[in-house]
């Protein structure tokens, strides 16, 4: 017994890890929302689970359960039985919501359950995530910022599983590196992402924990998507100029052939007007030569009848 517990601590001394424990203090803003999860064992997979809200647990209160409404105006409650992790979700937050238990019925004894504290404040919260749901993919990495304004001993933790509290270590064969990127940020970056690597984690410092959902998927095939629409794109860019060039022709062929019926229409009401113009002289001069010849045939006849006389 004694070599195997000098293994145990040979082995976390060399791999950063520790066993992990449950959420006991959490920081939060009033007005906003938190989710906590609470696990439980395996033989309790089909058991009701509950949330209560009150101090002392022999006068706390049901708030949510399982086998009831699963979700009010205040909270919402689920239970992944396959992670042994049911999840609870207390919103609009007020000074007054502070002390929970997470529960699960017993029918042969008294209640399993766990206590744990929110912190609510009007201010900046002493330890928060920018997002509780993450999600990545299979092979690839991925980095969680935690924001900390209180000081303590820094750990990235998985539910039901160990803790990483040093530079780097691992968790369920995930490489976990711990990096302080500034004075009251630190990030922990999860490289080899596996199916297996999704759960329940969070960030901890000092007293407090910080909830974090993470869920890991296959990456979904973006570059060639994108790569298909560049080229559908182009595809139907070469269609329009392509429509536009043949348009063009067409369109300059309707201008031409327009332009030719209006000459040809100005040419013939031209010489519409110029044989008009020319009969029209034509009918003048010819009246003007019948006028004349009247006129002479009258004097001659005039000139008979002075003969005669």
């Amino acid at each position: 017994m004694a070599v195997s517990l000098h293994f145990l601590l040979i082995l976390t001394l060399i791999t950063g890890t520790e066993s992990a424990g449950t959420i006991g203090k959490v920081s939060v803003k009033a007005g906003a929302s938190v989710s906590i999860p609470c696990p439980y064992s395996s033989q309790h997979r089909n058991n009701v689970k509950y949330l209560c809200e009150g101090y002392y647990w022999n006068s706390c209160s049901y708030a949510i359960k399982t086998n009831s409404q699963h979700e009010s105006q205040k909270y919402s409650i689920s239970d992944d039985q396959i992670q042994r992790i049911f999840n609870v979700t207390i919103k609009r937050l007020t000074v007054e919501n502070t002390d929970y238990w997470c529960a699960v019925e017993i029918k042969s004894g008294s209640d399993d359950r766990q206590y744990f504290h929110l912190s609510v404040t009007k201010g900046t919260p002493s330890l928060f995530v920018d997002d509780q749901k993450v999600t990545g993919f299979i092979g690839e990495s991925m980095t969680i910022n935690c924001h900390s304004r209180t000081s303590g001993i820094i750990k990235w933790c998985k539910l039901h599983s160990t803790c990483v509290a040093d530079v780097s270590g691992l968790i369920d064969g995930t490489t976990v590196t711990i990096n302080m990127k500034e004075t009251n940020v630190f990030s922990v970056t999860m490289s080899g992402l596996r199916p297996e690597s999704s759960g329940w984690y969070y960030c901890a410092k000092g007293d407090f924990q910080m909830p974090v959902h993470l869920t890991v998927t296959t990456k979904p095939t973006a570059a060639p998507t994108t790569v298909t629409g560049a080229r559908e794109s182009a595809t139907e860019g070469q269609k329009q100029n392509t429509a536009q060039d043949k348009s063009f022709p067409v369109t300059m062929s309707l201008i031409i052939l327009l332009s030719s019926l209006i000459f040809i229409v100005i040419v013939a009401l031209s010489f519409l007007f110029i044989l008009r113009t020319k009969r029209a002289k034509i009918q003048d001069s010819t009246a003007s030569k019948l006028n004349e010849g009247e006129l002479a045939y009258s004097e001659v006849t005039f000139k008979k009848t002075n003969a005669a006389q």
